[in-house]
């Protein structure tokens, strides 16, 4: 997200945490102290510069993207998402920051991995739910109460990858 947010032009530690403070905290958790620990990762790593701000930033530190950080950026925005994350926070991230993608190929590889990863997660659903239906056939009445609302919170997660799955059709459409 910080790289993306850089994209724009040097910003302060501060312009970034209201950046966050502005939108982004709608889908993306980042407290002032955990945006600072990545800030000073992407320095350490070269992705990041630190310079001395302009008269009108009050003598705020200013952070750039260097070369090295724009293409990590864009192999993370084109990359898979990786199993075991947040996807729906990726996803959301990466929708987000799609715009500053300049090439128009660079933003349908990235949209084409989004949603091969939301129809990969919806597929896993899909399979679990025929599995515990199955197995739910063979229920007495007092766990098969218990099981219906267990099985709701299953109906949520394919309702929201249905959701997900036709946004994501629509934002390949703008693209």
């Amino acid at each position: 997200m910080i790289l993306g947010l850089l994209l724009d032009g040097p910003l302060s530690l501060y312009d970034l945490q209201k950046r966050f403070a502005a939108g982004i905290s709608l889908f993306y958790s980042a407290s002032s102290g955990s945006i600072q620990r990545a800030l000073q990762h992407l320095v350490d790593d070269g992705s990041v510069i630190v310079a001395d701000a302009d008269r009108n930033r009050r003598g705020r530190k200013v952070h750039r993207i260097t070369d090295q950080g724009r293409e990590r950026w864009r192999a993370w925005m084109r990359a898979p998402i990786p199993a075991g994350t947040d996807a729906e926070t990726i996803v959301l991230a990466k929708v987000y920051l799609l715009g500053r993608l300049g090439a128009r190929e660079d933003r349908k590889d990235a949209i084409r991995s989004i949603r091969e990863h939301v129809e990969a997660s919806r597929g896993v659903l899909e399979l679990l739910a025929t599995q515990v239906d199955a197995q739910a056939a063979h229920l007495d009445d007092a766990s098969r109460r218990i099981f219906a609302f267990q099985r709701a919170t299953l109906d949520y997660g394919l309702r929201s990858h249905a959701l997900m799955s036709e946004w994501i059709e629509e934002v390949q459409e703008r693209g």
